[in-house]
């Protein structure tokens, strides 16, 4: 409870933050695309989408590309209305994995939900996946996410400068992919591609 607790503080924060202003912090709704050398077991072959830094803290993020077996109707009761083809639960990182987050894209503003794309929003709030369930709230897609990932203030940028990740602008079609299992491989590939051009 406390760390869902302090998770429903964090996304209320980052609210009410702009857009970063100093060069070491990263911006909203990037994604960080784990370099094929990364061995952190929690990052290995990950994509990472990452939102604005909470205050006096690193950014939040989601691990996009780890699904599991799981089933969010059947772990979250006030979601079993969920459509089928949002009723999966990804590993979202290695903090609170017992917590339940989601990205959901909607062409209409969702009120308290944290904005990270043009009509993506991420939100751990409960009654908000309810509504979502019940067709109270109208999404084009939805993701759950068990846990979320965090870093420490500018720990991330210093793992960057290291050269764990490479970096890309966050797009909904990467958030939703149909193949999230492959987003990794298929993003590693366009990377080497370009590099190569």
């Amino acid at each position: 409870m406390h760390c869902r607790a302090l998770l429903l503080c964090a996304l209320a924060c980052l609210r009410v933050l702009a857009f970063a202003a100093e060069p070491t912090q990263l911006a909203n709704g990037i994604l960080l695309i784990a370099k094929p050398e990364l061995a952190d077991p929690n990052f290995r072959e990950t994509v990472v989408l990452i939102t604005q830094p909470l205050p006096g803290g690193g950014p939040l993020g989601v691990i996009l590309n780890r699904p599991t077996e799981f089933r969010l109707s059947q772990l979250v009761p006030s979601a079993r209305g969920v459509p089928e083809q949002f009723d999966r639960i990804y590993a979202g990182g290695p903090v609170a994995r017992n917590q339940i987050i989601f990205l959901a894209q909607s062409d209409e503003r969702i009120g308290s939900a944290l904005r990270v794309l043009d009509d993506v929003y991420l939100s751990g709030d409960n009654q908000l996946l309810a509504d979502i369930a019940a067709t109270k709230v109208t999404v084009k897609a939805l993701r759950a996410y068990a846990g979320y990932a965090g870093w420490a203030p500018r720990q991330l940028q210093a793992e960057i400068a290291a050269g764990g990740w490479y970096m890309l602008p966050a797009d909904a079609a990467s958030v939703f992919t149909a193949d999230a299992g492959a987003l990794w491989s298929t993003l590693i590939r366009q990377i080497t591609e370009r590099a190569t051009n």
